[in-house]
C-alpha cells in the first residue's frame, strides 16, 4: 500500500514541478500557493517513505531550513526570485541529504545553462534592461531526474 502512496506522491510532486516550470516561463512566478503545497505534502512523504520521526524528520527539517537561508542570500542580492527560494526550501523537506545535494549539483549546471542561453538570447534581440532568469525550471529540471530515478523508476525493484 504504501509504495503505492510513494508512487502517487512523487508523480503528484514531479506534475507540481511541471506546472512550476510552466508559470515560471510564462510569467517569471513560481506561486506561493503552489510552494506552500509541496512543503505542506511533505509530512504524507515522511509517513509513506518511512522516515522516521527522529532523526529523519529532524534532518529533513533542517535541510529544508538550511536551504531556506542559504538561498535568502542569492535573494538578498537579487541572483534569484523569492519563489525559486521557496520551491528549493520545499524540495529539500522531501529529498534525503545525498539527493538534495545532487539536485544542487544539477540545479546549479542547468541554471548555468539557462542564464548563459538567456544573455546569449537578449543579446540577439539587443534587449534593453535587466535579463529575468526562470530559475525555477532548472530548479525542477533537476529535482525531476533525482526523485523519479529513486522513488519511481526503481522502487520496488
Amino acid at each position: 500500500m504504501r509504495t503505492i502512496f510513494i508512487e502517487l506522491l512523487a508523480g503528484g510532486l514531479v506534475a507540481t514541478l511541471v506546472y512550476a516550470i510552466w508559470t515560471d516561463l510564462r510569467a517569471r512566478v513560481i506561486p506561493n500557493p503552489l510552494n506552500a503545497g509541496i512543503a505542506l505534502a511533505a509530512p504524507l512523504w515522511w509517513w509513506a517513505s518511512g522516515i522516521a520521526p527522529w532523526p529523519g524528520v529532524a534532518v529533513q527539517v533542517a535541510v529544508g531550513g538550511v536551504a531556506l537561508l542559504v538561498f535568502m542570500g542569492a535573494f538578498a542580492i537579487g541572483a534569484m526570485g523569492g519563489g525559486d527560494v521557496k520551491l528549493i526550501a520545499a524540495l529539500g523537506l522531501w529529498l534525503v541529504p545525498p539527493d538534495f545535494m545532487q539536485m544542487i549539483v544539477w540545479m546549479s549546471i542547468g541554471g548555468g545553462l539557462l542564464t548563459l542561453g538567456m544573455m546569449v538570447w537578449h543579446r540577439v534581440r539587443k534587449a534593453e534592461g535587466q535579463i529575468e532568469i526562470p530559475y525555477g525550471v532548472a530548479i525542477a529540471l533537476a529535482a525531476i531526474p533525482v526523485l523519479t530515478q529513486r522513488y519511481l523508476y526503481h522502487f520496488g525493484r
